[in-house]
């Protein structure tokens, strides 16, 4: 690769390098459908072109002292046929290995990617990148002159953009209470159910619209009711709470290729009737009074500042993940689930007529659903680590009383 650089994780990653396990790897995966089949040869030589626009990906994570950190690997990439589950475990500590993995199936080219070296954001890019460069060689001539990624420098692909932004406050503590969880049992240590669910996103907007909510909105109360319809009566007094990633690229002129997102949430109790159209309405207050830039700062100041408390740099890394372990599985029980939005993908021009759809999982030990529009078409990723699938079936339910047309698929699980 020509370099030798070693990079300090930022403080998200230091959370998913803490928590992965064999269930929640702690991976997101990011896939393209064509509306051909893919050539297998022709995907490994784009990816090998994509790896040198994006060398930020080519790196291995290596235990220090204090922190992990991240070097560069001149590993290469080994383009397969799909096999196996969905966010398949992308780090084992002390295992020399890649931290993404590129793999096709049919029409479909899968970018799993562990969520420690980047998030959607940087995933979805690295993804239009391998997917460009397959198309340049497929078709040669035919789309030489675009440019698919964002043209930002190396050192501003490379930035820690949690540092450059934020930790200059004192450290709050959070309001969330416990959440209520889908009841039942879950799945073997080592397994999530993955559903995809396929909708037409102007018919979803369309109601949306006439609740005068936004799209995040209406899909946010519809979870949370169909949440709501597994609750037990005694347990009506525990709120459900819908956490949301936010792109803070949004926010802030970075380019980093990294992480940079933050968590922000909605909770509801629901201790008496409350209707669709006032509770997608509440959940969109609440949203957008999150969402304000004063609100964000205040907690990812108070998020980074925790990484300058003296006695907490000085302990070591063991002791450190402990402690990270144990404050994740806290604010793991704050959560009813997550919903991520990626929002509308938008190819360039030229190549749109030879995609066909995009779509995201990511794993998780709650109920998780990314959810992306394209082409018409709304696509939600819904990973489930529990056995019954009650919650899923009330909130598919509920959108086809809506009018909306469905179509969904499903992993198989062992039981």
């Amino acid at each position: 690769m020509g370099r030798e650089n070693w990079y300090k994780v930022d403080n998200v990653a230091k959370v998913f390098l803490a928590t992965a396990d064999k269930r929640d790897t702690r991976t997101l995966r990011v896939s393209c459908t064509l509306w051909e089949d893919i050539d297998a040869k022709t995907l490994q030589e784009a990816v090998e072109s994509a790896i040198q626009i994006r060398p930020q990906f080519q790196v291995r994570i290596r235990r220090g002292i204090f922190w992990h950190y991240m070097e560069d690997t001149d590993l290469l990439p080994i383009v397969e046929e799909e096999h196996g589950r969905i966010c398949p475990q992308l780090y084992v500590p002390g295992h020399a290995m890649l931290h993404y993995k590129v793999t096709y199936h049919r029409n479909r080219i899968n970018l799993d990617l562990f969520h420690a070296i980047s998030d959607g954001t940087g995933a979805l890019e690295f993804l239009n990148i391998i997917v460009f460069e397959y198309l340049k060689l497929k078709y040669p001539g035919r789309f030489e002159e675009l440019a698919i990624h964002s043209g930002a420098s190396e050192e501003d692909l490379n930035q820690d953009s949690y540092k450059q932004f934020f930790g200059g406050m004192g450290l709050m503590t959070s309001s969330l209470k416990k959440a209520y969880h889908p009841s039942g049992l879950k799945l073997p240590y080592d397994q999530l159910q993955f559903f995809e669910v396929h909708m037409p996103s102007d018919k979803v907007l369309q109601k949306a619209k006439a609740l005068g909510v936004s799209l995040t909105s209406y899909i946010g109360a519809r979870f949370m009711l169909a949440i709501m319809e597994d609750m037990p009566p005694r347990k009506r007094k525990t709120p459900i709470t819908v956490s949301l990633p936010v792109n803070l690229r949004n926010y802030y002129p970075s380019y980093t290729s990294r992480n940079f997102f933050n968590n922000v949430n909605v909770s509801h109790v629901f201790d008496e009737d409350i209707s669709l159209d006032d509770l997608a309405k509440e959940f969109d207050e609440k949203l957008k009074s999150n969402l304000t830039e004063e609100n964000i700062k205040k907690q990812m100041d108070n998020f980074e500042t925790m990484e300058y408390v003296a006695p907490v740099r000085a302990v070591p890394l063991f002791i450190k993940q402990w402690a990270v372990r144990y404050g994740t599985k806290v604010s793991d029980k704050k959560v009813s689930m997550v919903l991520s939005n990626l929002g509308v993908q938008r190819p360039p021009e030229e190549v749109r007529s030879m995609i066909s759809n995009y779509s995201a999982f990511c794993s998780s030990e709650n109920l998780f659903s990314t959810m992306s529009s394209y082409n018409g078409d709304l696509t939600l990723g819904i990973s489930s680590p529990y056995v019954s699938t009650k919650v899923i079936k009330n909130f598919i339910r509920e959108l086809s009383n809506d009018d909306i047309k469905i179509r969904v698929y499903a992993t198989e699980v062992i039981r």
